[in-house]
């Protein structure tokens, strides 16, 4: 028995957000403000090219470990599953997106700055539910996430705390268009061995 592994994505941006963590909080104080927070729509940039950098880079920036955790407890469960079915590039691919789009948003409208992996959480709800369906389907897993979920971040939007329940949203709306114009799926090695099997029995009848 040996240790897989079995999610290249998933399992690389868990580590790399732990990694920020660890060296913000022990090492080099400041980084997570420094890099890995994207600015509010006043303290923007233009002209400074890292400011361009932290709209992707927001996404692996944390709080602290609590805030990191409870990202990490989704994204290890979700993850892994999203990466068989669609592949590894393109999750990859997908978490860029979302956390670009969740960046620039901010940077054009909200007033406060934001970092965090809560998008990319949100984004992996939403398409999750629309595994095994065709893309013609809505499925009901989809819309009961919808009313369980935005619903509740729509609601707690107007309580006003600490918490972007735009960054949410927005995650949710990338995962919700993912879902829809999905890209083609990955077919499982295994079921590729048998359709080689299939194909190879028929050709000897």
């Amino acid at each position: 028995m040996k240790i897989k592994y079995n999610a290249p994505t998933t399992l690389t941006f868990s580590f790399f957000c732990a990694l920020v963590v660890l060296i913000d909080q022990h090492i080099f104080y400041g980084l997570v403000r420094a890099f890995f927070t994207v600015p509010n729509a006043t303290s923007f940039n233009l002209i400074n090219p890292l400011d361009y950098l932290r709209l992707f880079t927001h996404i692996a920036g944390h709080a602290d470990w609590s805030h990191l955790i409870s990202n990490l407890a989704y994204i290890l469960l979700l993850g892994p599953m999203l990466e068989e079915t669609y592949g590894s590039l393109t999750m990859f691919l997908m978490i860029l997106v979302t956390g670009f789009v969740t960046g620039v948003l901010n940077v054009c409208f909200f007033p406060h700055p934001l970092l965090g992996a809560s998008g990319v959480v949100f984004m992996m709800i939403l398409l999750g539910s629309f595994t095994n369906h065709g893309k013609s389907d809505v499925p009901l897993t989809f819309i009961l996430i919808v009313i369980l979920y935005l619903g509740q971040e729509i609601q707690q939007a107007f309580k006003g705390d600490d918490i972007s329940q735009f960054a949410h949203l927005v995650g949710g709306l990338c995962g919700s268009l993912f879902g829809f114009f999905k890209p083609e799926r990955k077919m499982p090695i295994v079921q590729t061995k048998a359709n080689l099997k299939t194909v190879k029995k028929t050709q000897l009848k």
